[in-house]
């Protein structure tokens, strides 16, 4: 069975909705949440999350709501932070691992963090029981994914294409993904620009997928009400999970 990561912006919306909303996407089909953690300048992340990540810091997003949004949903769903190194270098790894072994969340997402960076914070996130999840680009050459891949753990992020989520580009992946299955039996879950109309096809030779634009885009939709919302992004998480399942 293909698994579903999922994603939702942490302080877009008021915490009991976004457990609300975390639980429905569960109740769907979705694996695994990814929380984002806001930030002014999220780089990989298209116009949607980023519209997301600027309302939430628009609201005064703190990182407490982060904390405590997760102390509802990690104890029942498996959880990851994903945020820009800034927060995890200004705030110190240190203080996330604790906090994240408090709450139950299980690892991090760290975009912007380059693989030989993350080799020094690595080993602490690791001896806490936690996951630093590792990327792979459609840019990298296999010397490069062997490097990065054999001691990888959880999933690997396989990047569909270089750019920014929510764009709806694509790249041939099936020769990254028979490197990658060389040299690791980590399961390989791919992201960027993945919904209910390219998944299946993106799921083609891998393990999972990784959706946050599709829900997010749901959620930003002033037009429906935070029940229609929520009934909306479940619906569509039901209709991944069978897609990539089929």
């Amino acid at each position: 069975m293909k698994k579903l990561v999922g994603y939702l912006t942490a302080g877009y919306a008021p915490i009991d909705f976004t457990v609300d909303a975390a639980f429905a996407l569960k109740e769907a089909g979705m694996d695994t949440l990814e929380i984002g953690m806001p930030f002014s300048d999220p780089v990989a992340d298209g116009p949607i999350i980023e519209r997301a990540n600027l309302h939430a810091l628009k609201n005064g997003f703190k990182l407490q709501e982060l904390f405590e949004l997760s102390s509802f949903i990690a104890p029942k769903i498996d959880t990851l932070w994903m945020g820009y190194f800034n927060l995890f270098y200004h705030k110190g790894i240190d203080n996330f691992i604790s906090e994240a072994k408090k709450s139950g969340v299980t690892g991090f997402i760290i975009p912007d963090l380059p693989f030989e960076e993350a080799a020094r914070y690595k080993p602490s996130i690791e001896n806490a029981g936690l996951n630093l999840i590792d990327f792979i680009a459609p840019t990298d050459s296999e010397a490069r994914i062997k490097q990065i891949v054999t001691g990888s753990k959880k999933f690997i992020y396989l990047v569909a294409y270089a750019g920014i989520t929510g764009s709806g580009q694509s790249e041939e992946l099936q020769p990254i993904i028979t490197n990658i299955k060389k040299y690791s039996d980590t399961p390989v879950y791919v992201g960027f620009g993945v919904d209910q109309h390219t998944a299946k096809d993106k799921a083609k030779g891998v393990d999972g997928v990784i959706v946050g634009s599709a829900f997010v885009k749901v959620l930003l939709d002033e037009h429906l009400s935070n029940t229609q919302k929520i009934t909306k992004i479940a619906s569509l998480a039901r209709e991944i999970k069978e897609k990539i399942n089929s």
